[in-house]
């Protein structure tokens, strides 16, 4: 999508919906608007249903964490019009006490995207029909994507093959991963690996 069509865009929404929108932003290729965060529903209501616009599919909800800025969070909204091939991204600041208007009488979809944001961040919704955690294990404390959740001294719970059952546990950060290989797979690695014997006996 070409960067013109993008700004004739965001010139249709900052004039139709003028006390909605804060700021409008076009970069590497993608329309961003930023909204204030009491109208957020009626602008994605009105991106939807507009001629010019006709955003029918919501892809995705997300937030950012700001901790050090006063409104902490950022909640994004990822929306897709098959109609005219586009795709917009909205966004509006939170603060850590506000509530976040649910968009689940828009699109129905909304409601695993915001349960996913309550559980990962804290950020509460408004209307949700059925706000509970969605990914965390019942009665989990803290929110695993704001930037100052710590990565230690908290229980895990996962599945023991050994007892068949599921078990809690402290966290055990496994640093296995940092033994990286950073040899060329194209030039070959020096050591071997489980199979090889079998190539070599092969050549016999």
């Amino acid at each position: 999508m070409s960067d013109e069509t993008l700004l004739e865009l965001a010139e249709h929404i900052a004039m139709r919906r003028g006390n909605d929108v804060v700021e409008t932003k076009v970069a590497f290729g993608e329309l961003t608007v930023t909204a204030t965060l009491s109208s957020v529903v009626g602008l994605i209501e009105f991106l939807r249903s507009d001629a010019s616009c006709r955003f029918s599919t919501l892809i995705d909800i997300t937030a950012v964490d700001y901790p050090n800025r006063p409104a902490r969070f950022d909640i994004v909204y990822h929306l897709l019009s098959m109609h005219q091939n586009q795709r917009i991204r909205i966004k509006a600041q939170v603060r850590e006490d506000e509530i976040v208007p649910s968009l689940t009488g828009v699109f129905p979809g909304a409601n695993w995207y915001e349960r996913e944001v309550f559980d990962m961040f804290g950020i509460l919704f408004s209307g949700h029909p059925d706000l509970r955690r969605i990914l965390t294990d019942y009665g989990f404390r803290g929110y695993p994507l704001r930037k100052d959740f710590p990565t230690t001294g908290y229980v895990e719970v996962r599945w023991n093959d050994v007892e068949k059952r599921v078990i809690y546990e402290p966290v055990n950060l496994v640093q296995e991963y940092r033994q990286f290989d950073f040899l060329s797979p194209w030039e070959g690695v020096r050591y071997v690996l489980p199979g090889d014997e079998k190539a070599a006996e092969a050549k016999k």
